[in-house]
C-alpha cells in the first residue's frame, strides 16, 4: 500500500467524528458505513485524498484516515488482552530491535506486539512467535494479515516455547510476555547470543521480583532492569490547561537484561541507583 495514494477500495480507513468516536472499517465499493450519525457510502470515502472530511446521510462530518499501528491495535479484535501502545513503544526501544533483527517471542496473543515487532526488523528481519492456544493464533494472525497482509519472515510455532527453545537457531532479541517467564531464563541464555537481550513484560511487580531474582542466580546475564510506563494526557484549550482527570497509568511492568559470557569469580555490573533528591 503506498501511503501517498487517496483512499483505495479493499484498504481499512479510521473514520473519527467530531466527537471523537472511532470507527476502523474496510472500504469495499458499493457498501456503506451505518452509524447513530447517519450513513456513508464507502464509494463516497474510495479515491478521497488521506484526512479528508466525509459527510454522512445527516450532513455530520466525518475525518478519514488510514489508522497508524496504535490506531490498529487499539480497535482490532481481541482473543487475549493486548499490550498497549505506550508499552509496545518502549518494548522497541529497550529491547532495541533494528532492521535485520532475529527476534524470538513468545505469548503472541492477539498480535500486537509480534505486528510491531515485524516492522521493527523489517523484511530482512525474522519473528519467530510462539502460542499454545490456537484460538489466540489464529486470531492474531488474522490481525497480522489484516494489517500487513501476507508477510514471508515471520514464523508461528503453536506449541510451548519451552519444548521449543532447544531446537532454535542463536537469535538477537527475546521477548516474552507470559506468565512465570522466570522459568526460562536458562533456557533463553541457550538461545540468545552474546551481548543479545532478554525482555519480559509482566502485570505484577511480584513477578517481576521472581524474574529479577531468577536472573541474578545466573551469570550468564547481567545490567538487569524493571520498569513500568505511565502516560498522562493533557487538556489544552484556550487558558485552561490541566491534566485530563483519567489516565493509563499501570498496564504492565518490563524487565530487561544482558546476555553476557559467565566468567567465574567476576561480580556481574549493576546500574547505577538512581540519585536521590536533596
Amino acid at each position: 500500500m503506498n501511503e501517498r495514494l487517496p483512499l483505495q477500495d479493499g484498504e481499512q480507513v479510521l473514520l473519527i467524528d467530531q466527537r471523537g468516536k472511532r470507527h476502523l472499517i474496510f472500504l469495499r465499493k458499493s457498501e456503506t458505513f451505518h452509524s447513530d450519525r447517519g450513513w456513508i457510502p464507502h464509494d463516497s470515502v474510495i479515491g478521497q485524498p488521506e484526512g479528508s472530511w466525509v459527510r454522512s446521510s445527516m450532513g455530520l462530518r466525518y475525518l478519514a484516515l488510514r489508522p497508524t499501528l496504535a490506531e490498529f491495535v487499539l480497535e482490532m479484535p481481541r482473543g487475549a488482552q493486548v499490550i498497549y501502545p505506550k508499552d509496545l513503544a518502549m518494548i522497541l526501544f529497550w529491547a532495541d530491535v533494528y532492521p535485520g533483527c532475529r527476534v524470538l517471542e513468545a505469548g503472541t496473543g492477539s498480535g500486537a506486539l509480534t505486528l510491531a515487532l515485524l516492522r521493527a526488523v523489517g523484511p530482512e528481519g525474522r519473528v519467530i512467535t510462539y502460542e499454545q492456544r490456537e484460538e489466540f493464533a489464529r486470531r492474531a494472525l488474522a490481525n497480522i494479515h489484516m494489517r500487513a497482509g501476507e508477510v514471508g519472515n515471520l514464523m508461528v510455532r503453536l506449541r510451548p516455547v519451552e519444548d521449543g527453545l532447544g531446537e532454535e537457531e542463536p537469535v538477537d532479541r527475546v521477548v516474552l510476555d507470559l506468565p512465570e517467564p522466570w522459568k526460562l531464563t536458562a533456557a533463553v541464555a541457550r538461545v540468545l547470543r552474546p551481548g543479545g537481550i532478554l525482555l519480559m513484560y509482566v502485570p505484577t511487580i511480584i513477578q517481576s521480583h521472581q524474574i529479577t531474582e531468577a536472573l541474578q542466580r545466573e551469570r550468564a546475564w547481567a545490567l538487569v532492569e524493571t520498569f513500568e510506563t505511565l502516560v498522562r494526557p493533557w487538556n489544552i484549550d484556550g487558558t485552561s490547561v490541566r491534566p485530563f482527570h483519567r489516565m493509563v497509568a499501570h498496564t504492565g511492568f518490563i524487565t530487561v537484561a544482558r546476555r553476557v559470557v559467565p566468567e567465574e569469580g567476576v561480580a556481574m555490573p549493576r546500574l547505577p541507583l538512581p540519585e536521590r533528591d536533596e
